[in-house]
């Protein structure tokens, strides 16, 4: 078997691309302490999408890792994690937007985001804005308060080189990401690699 392609996705940049179903989808943080915002799409039914309410609901719990699926809003497992060196990532904080600098850090002239760069990496595949949905945040780093249920934004764990795989349940279109948020990544934009396998 070939060795497989590593791809870059710059700092504060997106892409897109498609995964056949049964093919390996791991996702590399290089330097450390950088997040990756994946969605998924069924490609032959677009409106079939990743559901963090759904992969939520019936794993019953909010940290995910090795072993689990992750479920589309229509009940069926789109993707599962094969692999993962970190164990902590985040299912519950949407894409950061031009709206979340604005509201949240007050920014005048803000950066478009995760939302903004995965729309238009996923735009011509015939995916609208309107239809990304929260996205499974790689190496995201959220605590939560049990008793108040407040949310924190922490360092990311991952290190240079960790690493989460993915298999593709059937044919996807997945959107990538390079995160776009201070806050969720330490302070520092940094790339992120990925490398598809069959």
């Amino acid at each position: 078997m070939s060795r497989p392609v590593r791809h870059e996705i710059p700092p504060r940049s997106g892409a897109a691309f498609t995964l056949d179903r049964g093919q390996r989808l791991t996702v590399i943080d290089p330097q450390g302490e950088q997040v990756a915002d994946l969605v998924a799409f069924r490609r032959d039914d677009l409106d079939e999408v990743i559901s963090s309410g759904r992969t939520i609901d019936y794993a019953s719990r909010i940290f995910l890792t090795t072993g689990d699926p992750i479920y589309s809003n229509r009940s069926n497992v789109l993707l599962r994690i094969v692999e993962d060196t970190v164990g902590r990532h985040d299912f519950l904080l949407t894409p950061c937007s031009a709206d979340t600098f604005r509201i949240i850090y007050g920014d005048e002239h803000p950066h478009r985001g995760c939302f903004g760069n995965l729309a238009a990496a996923l735009a011509p595949y015939g995916i609208l804005p309107d239809r990304i949905p929260v996205a499974f945040n790689v190496f995201m780093h959220v605590t939560v308060d049990g008793q108040s249920g407040e949310i924190a934004v922490r360092p990311p764990l991952s290190r240079a080189g960790d690493r989460v795989s993915f298999v593709a349940e059937t044919d996807l279109v997945i959107g990538l990401t390079a995160c776009s948020a201070l806050q969720s990544n330490n302070f520092s934009f940094k790339p992120i690699h990925y490398e598809i396998e069959s």
